[in-house]
């Protein structure tokens, strides 16, 4: 089930930054956003999403953000989206408990702090569980694997379905989807980044490199400003050389010393599957 959700925060780069986090979870939506107390209520009543992202101890305290939004909407609506309150001090944390909010995150948010929020949002609305899998899976791509509520006994339990990750590029109106075991590469290309896919085609997304290192996981890696790899296309890494080399291809791809970690990682993963070195 998806979770359309509205962010309101007096800061907009604040803004910037969870929705990039959000974007790399399939089931959240996003619909608006608001920099202060009255847009962020006419917003919630217009569009009625089910998840609200909302600072309530802004730096701008004209934009009147707080707790009280929460009960403005008590006025107006049946049922109240849930509330994750997102922002940089603890201060307030017992008074958001006592509002009944959903989560209380300290800014900057981590993905890790979004997947246990989305667990716990899940439970509460009697969703089925969600697991996001970090461990290597097939091809080495993270699944989401979703499992049904435990039936009453054991042997009645529902196999659990993998599902491949698949990035959705949007622009104006156009939805790409693109299975990420297909993509080879990512090269930055200013605020920009150019995804290269392993059948030759190049597909650009209006977001930076930054913004996919931040939502992606093995086999993706950074390895230089300029590139995130897929591991599952190395052929070769020449460390003399500081390069490596892509399956089926003549591209060599730079690796930089600030990234050098994440290059023996990989190298370290090659020798822990079926391996032999000659």
């Amino acid at each position: 089930m998806n979770f359309p959700y509205i962010i309101i925060d007096d800061n907009q780069e604040s803004v910037l930054k969870t929705q990039a986090l959000a974007d790399g979870f399939s089931e959240l939506v996003f619909v608006a956003s608001a920099n202060n107390y009255a847009d962020g209520l006419n917003l919630i009543l217009e569009h009625t999403p089910k998840l609200i992202f909302l600072e309530i101890d802004p730096a701008d305290k004209t934009s009147n953000l707080s707790l009280g939004l929460i009960n403005e909407l008590y006025r107006y609506l049946k049922v109240v989206p849930k509330i994750i309150v997102t922002t940089s001090t603890k201060d307030l944390a017992f008074d958001a408990i006592q509002y009944e909010v959903a989560d209380y995150l300290i800014k900057p948010m981590q993905r890790m702090d979004l997947v246990k929020s989305l667990l716990k949002l899940k439970k509460s609305t009697g969703e089925d569980e969600v697991y996001l899998v970090q461990n290597q899976v097939q091809n080495n791509v993270p699944k989401l694997l979703v499992e049904p509520a435990p039936a009453a006994t054991a042997e009645a339990r529902i196999p659990i379905v993998e599902q491949p990750l698949t990035l959705c590029i949007k622009s104006y109106g156009d939805y790409r989807y693109i299975d990420a075991r297909d993509i080879c590469y990512f090269q930055a290309d200013n605020n920009s980044t150019d995804i290269h896919l392993k059948n030759g085609e190049m597909v650009t997304a209006f977001k930076t490199l930054k913004h996919f290192e931040g939502v992606l996981s093995p086999p993706f890696a950074r390895i230089h400003n300029s590139y995130i790899v897929n591991r599952n296309y190395i052929s070769r890494i020449h460390t003399g050389n500081a390069v490596c080399y892509i399956k089926n291809t003549t591209t060599k791809i730079p690796f930089s010393k600030s990234y050098k970690e994440n290059v023996d990682t990989i190298i370290a993963d090659f020798a822990n599957g079926n391996y032999l070195e000659i």
